[in-house]
């Protein structure tokens, strides 16, 4: 399983699993991708009103394999 990651070392315009994770604790755990400074639900439905911080790659559901291209 990949480690949390700082936010600003997400990649652009990428489904991420992202969480908030602060003084308050962890929460706010949920698929979205960056595009400048807004973060966005994977359809690119609607943006959030807060900005994670912390992301890791997606998983895929059957084999724990990290998502790669091709």
């Amino acid at each position: 399983m990949s480690e949390w990651q700082p936010i600003e070392t997400a990649p652009e315009g990428e489904d991420v699993m992202t969480k908030i994770d602060d003084s308050f604790g962890p929460r706010n755990e949920q698929s979205l991708k960056r595009r400048g400074h807004l973060w966005w639900c994977p359809d690119d439905s609607m943006y959030v009103y807060y900005t994670p911080t912390h992301w890791k790659p997606m998983q895929t559901a059957q084999s724990g394999e990290e998502k790669r291209d091709g």
